[in-house]
């Protein structure tokens, strides 16, 4: 098996830190701008150290960044992550078409599934 590149590394790191719902949640907060720890803490419905251990994993993903503002740190979103993700996942589009293709043929000819060679699942 080939050694993991430094890319699959970061898309590991990437896609495990988007594999959480909460976290997700944070990322779609921050799409609108800005936010701090206690912003995201009403958020989420979390405490503030769970919130703090959710951006620790966004900010080793690369996801997010945070910023200090005088007295404050707001955190950022950072979107070439997720670009990275998206030209990854976007490599499987054309097989993803031609299924879709496919489905929307054998939708479209009104072939019952067990006219089809396939058992009906009713």
């Amino acid at each position: 098996m080939a050694q993991p590149t430094v890319d699959d590394d970061t898309l590991d790191r990437i896609f495990a830190a988007l594999s959480d719902r909460t976290r997700r949640r944070i990322l779609l907060r921050l799409r609108s701008g800005p936010a701090t720890v206690t912003e995201l803490t009403a958020l989420a419905g979390l405490s503030q150290p769970a919130v703090s251990k959710h951006l620790k994993v966004l900010g080793e993903a690369g996801l997010v960044r945070a910023e200090r503002d005088a007295q404050r740190i707001h955190r950022l979103i950072e979107l070439a992550p997720l670009i990275r993700a998206a030209v990854f996942v976007s490599r499987f589009e054309v097989q993803v078409d031609a299924r879709l293709d496919r489905l929307d043929a054998h939708l479209s000819s009104g072939l019952r599934p067990e006219a089809s060679g396939h058992p009906s699942k009713e």
